[in-house]
């Protein structure tokens, strides 16, 4: 391709300012005049795109050549930085910045650049009477050659988070290079600026041309970088540079957003790397450094619309823009939406009214300062269902990158009460009997015959590698209470050890099929393994395949050759094909895994190096991986499901709060976000002749023995108070009294109070504690107090100690807060500092409404807690 030569073209000079850009673009006008308008519109603003390039990236002096031939308009932009050359990147069209030579070469019948030993010029050419010729890229301009060159290696760097970091540090630099030839002071001293550009382009071009020699196979990958060997220093300043733009950007004083957390945290990790390794330090890989809350190992992978929808938790993404780009079924019906319906709509939609305003505050927070507060933890709070009622969840949220960059908001919403799960999954059921002999339909077919060796097979493992694997499947599953993940160790496992692919399917109480773990020893490109986990096809009369077989009793089977066509009549059939197919397995053993006599699942393991199949050998080992799996499934399956029972036993004795003239109730209770989920927390409020009872209570423990005293207590308590109508001290000793006659006299702490007064006020609130934190007082200026009087022993220790009573008086419009320690309490923090930040918290609630109050209160302060926690919040509200 030639390169145009124009005599007698127009020439003009123009200083390394951001005011050339407009020059440039009015010199083209004026040079042109009298061209065709088209063309002169389109040469004005590619000669803006590269003049701002050159000024930006060359910080030299430019020269703009224009001439006009005919039906041709030829343009010259020339800069003194031959070494700098040019580093056209891969935009996505919605990209703010660095789409300045794609531009040139979508809009240009001819483009190019030169490179001489004093200068380096980019070129176009226009034409009226032909169309722009089809893009084919530009010509890459060698560096010149640098005396010694170190390697790095970027170890397990993700491909999408690398390419999403660099246009961020491109727009960053771009702004702040913009700011401060404004006259913006921002802290950066212009030579470090200028440095921060010349090598934030070197690192490009280095991390470009690594990945072209060494094309991934995967997104996350190791990565050799060769770099400068002197490049230590300008990294360094690259780096805090860098940091002084975001918090530029975070400030609002530059026209681009900060970095998400985990953007930031890639981005200098990456600049580190290369700081650290060129001075003799050994590498660390992305997948090691510490992470904050906000950060998830889901968040490794790019995002995988298709791996949400085949999840069986409840899941929402959003995109930037806060409006829905992903449902799956689980999200749908417990929001009572289909998930269809859902694609579209703003967040908000799902987020109660009284939480709305709060919600967008925090999302545009997010992105304006690039802080996160509830990013990567389990928050409490209510969600809003289609028919207008408040879905109890908690609250999980997780970002990860699209292939073209762009950041997703995953949400999990885990129901705070559901029907008996196992891991974040649907419910399990005890199986299906299996099939009688006599079961009407054709018969099965014979399974793929196995294959003829000539002497006894031999064992597969040795007996010390037989007694690793199942000591380690035991482990694997005795060692989480959440069978999902202890079934995907399991995998892990068994893949190291056995077979190549290892796959888990359970039945349901529907009969369903649910396939909840797919683990390979190492993924092929292309293959991820979760992808093939959801919910398969019912079981039915008409399946006679492997699985189906297996599923009602057969087994376990040998499969030795590929399944034939004929099994794929059914869905659940074809489903099972499929898979064997997609995994490329040459033999399989299928077997059944059954519990009491019932059938409640399969498990499938795989080889596909035909040179090494399954054979009868391994059907023995394989019957003690199964008996052990079992064992650890069924028993993770009755603890899950006595957990359910106990959280759905607990939930259902948490009252209905009464309605009072004269008196705002609200109420919460959240199980715990780490345990088993099940405790002792509970709280009551009911109307006795004297006023309003208002109780919290915690008993010891957190199993099902908990809830169950919780249960006795309660009702107890209320049975006193309401027979006798008593002083709150006199009720605890009788509660106190009749809790000495269970059988094993558990130990509780627990508040009785009454709140007494006319309609127009004034109140009060007489109360007797048994050891239970004491109950915050917050008026409507802000002011906190906590009622420490009344105290005394817990429940359980000695009924016949005297017991107090204390009174307090309630102003109208404050707030009597009774919590238990679930809401305050932190490992390695001292009580004092617990109680202090809960006083800070109300006091900043203190205007809010009730209901927002308690929602604010568990979204700061629940968040993350190790502990089940209850609060009940009380408002005196005079008529008006």
């Amino acid at each position: 391709m030639g390169k145009p030569a124009p005599p007698r073209a127009h020439v003009r000079r123009f200083p390394q300012r951001p005011e050339s850009v407009t020059a440039a673009r009015r010199f083209v006008r004026g040079a042109l005049d009298g061209t065709y308008a088209p063309l002169v519109d389109t040469a004005a603003l590619l000669v803006s795109e590269l003049v701002t390039n050159a000024v930006v990236h060359a910080a030299t002096e430019i020269e703009v050549a224009v001439r006009a031939v005919g039906s041709r308009v030829c343009v010259r932009v020339s800069d003194h930085r031959p070494g700098r050359g040019l580093a056209p990147r891969a935009c996505p069209p919605y990209a703010g910045t660095g789409q300045g030579l794609v531009v040139v070469e979508q809009l240009t019948w001819r483009h190019g650049v030169d490179v001489g030993d004093d200068r380096k010029t980019v070129w176009f050419e226009l034409r009226t009477d032909a169309s722009p010729s089809p893009p084919f890229g530009w010509r890459p301009t060698a560096p010149p050659p640098v005396a010694a060159r170190e390697t790095v290696m970027l170890v397990d760097l993700p491909r999408t988070l690398y390419a999403a970091s660099e246009r961020h540090r491109h727009a960053l630099l771009r702004e702040l290079y913009l700011a401060a030839s404004a006259g913006t002071d921002l802290g950066v001293p212009p030579g470090e600026l200028a440095v921060a550009h010349d090598m934030n382009n070197v690192v490009s071009a280095c991390v470009t041309a690594a990945l072209e020699r060494h094309p991934p196979l995967t997104d996350v990958h190791s990565l050799p970088l060769t770099v400068p060997a002197d490049a230590g220093p300008a990294t360094a300043t690259l780096r805090r540079v860098l940091d002084l733009a975001e918090e530029a950007a975070r400030a609002e004083r530059l026209l681009t957003l900060p970095a998400l957390p985990r953007r930031r945290a890639f981005q200098q990790w990456l600049l580190d790397q290369i700081t650290d390794q060129l001075v003799g330090e050994p590498p660390t890989a992305w997948t090691l450094v510490p992470h904050g809350p906000g950060f998830s190992p889901s968040e490794m992978v790019p995002w995988d619309a298709g791996l949400l929808h085949a999840s069986r938790v409840p899941t929402i993404a959003a995109d930037e823009s806060n409006h829905i780009i992903a449902a799956n079924g689980p999200a749908a019906d417990l929001l009572g939406w289909s998930a269809a319906d859902l694609i579209g709509r703003r967040l908000t939609a799902l987020i109660p009214e009284h939480l709305r305003q709060r919600h967008v505050a925090a999302f545009t927070s997010l992105l304006l300062t690039g802080q996160a507060r509830i990013l990567g933890r389990s928050v409490p709070l209510p969600a809003l269902h289609h028919d207008g009622h408040l879905v109890p969840v908690r609250l999980i949220i997780q970002t990860q990158e699209m292939a073209d960059g762009r950041t997703v908001f995953v949400a999990q919403l885990a129901p705070r009460a559901t029907a008996p799960i196992d891991g974040p999954g649907e419910p399990l059921a005890r199986g299906l009997p299996p099939t009688p002999p006599e079961a009407s339909g054709p018969p099965a077919p014979a399974a793929p015959r196995p294959e003829a060796r000539p002497a006894e097979p031999v064992a597969e493992l040795s007996d010390l590698e037989r007694f690793t694997l199942l000591a380690g499947l035991g482990s694997a599953l005795g060692n989480t209470a959440n069978l999902h993940e202890g079934l995907q160790e399991v995998g892990r496992i068994v893949t190291r050890q056995l077979a190549d692919w290892c796959v888990v399917d359970l039945l349901d109480q529907h009969a369903g099929v649910d396939r909840v773990c797919v683990v390979h020893r190492d993924p092929p490109p292309g293959r991820t393994p979760r992808a093939y986990e959801g919910r398969l096809p019912p079981l039915s009369d008409v399946e006679r395949g492997p699985l189906a077989r297996v599923l009602r009793g057969a087994g376990p089977l040998l499969l030795t050759e590929a399944l034939p066509p004929g099994q794929a009549d059914s869905p659940l059939d074809a489903r099972y094909r499929e898979l064997f197919e997609r995994l490329g397995a040459s033999s399989a053993v299928v077997a059944p895994l059954r519990s009491r006599r019932e059938v409640f699942g399969a498990l499938t393991l795989a080889r596909t190096d035909p040179d090494r199949p399954f054979t009868k050998g391994v059907l023995s080992l394989v019957d003690d991986v199964v008996r052990t799996l079992t064992l650890g499934v069924d028993n993770a399956r009755l603890y899950q499901d006595t957990r359910n029972v106990a959280e759905r036993l607990q939930r259902s004795l948490l009252p209905r709060l009464p309605e009072v003239e004269h008196l705002q109730l609200a109420a919460r209770y959240v199980a715990s976000s780490t345990t088993a989920q099940v405790g002792g927390d509970w709280y009551d409020s009911f109307r006795v002749s004297g006023g309003t009872a208002v109780v919290i209570g915690d008993v010891t423990g957190h199993n099902l023995d908990a809830a169950i005293t919780m249960s006795q207590l309660r009702s107890m308590l209320r049975g006193i108070a309401i027979d006798r109508e008593e002083p709150p001290q006199v009720v605890l000793r009788r509660l106190d009294l009749a809790n000495h006659s269970l059988s094993h006299e558990p130990t509780a702490t627990c508040l009785y109070g009454l709140v007494k007064g006319p309609p127009g006020g004034p109140w009060e609130l007489r109360y007797s504690s048994a050891g239970h934190v004491p109950p915050l007082l917050t008026t409507a200026e802000g002011e906190t107090r906590f009622l420490e009087e009344g105290a005394g022993l817990l429940l359980g220790m000695d009924p016949d100690v005297p017991r107090t009573e204390a009174w307090s008086e309630l102003p109208a419009h404050s707030t009597l807060l009774l919590y238990t320690d679930g809401l305050i309490e932190r490992r390695d923090e001292p009580l004092d500092h617990a109680m202090t930040r809960l006083r800070r918290h109300t006091a900043a609630l203190a205007r809010e409404p009730l209901e927002v109050f308690c929602d604010e209160l568990l979204i700061g302060l629940g968040a993350d807690s190790a502990d089940d926690l209850a609060v009940l919040a009380v408002r005196p509200t005079p008529p008006r």
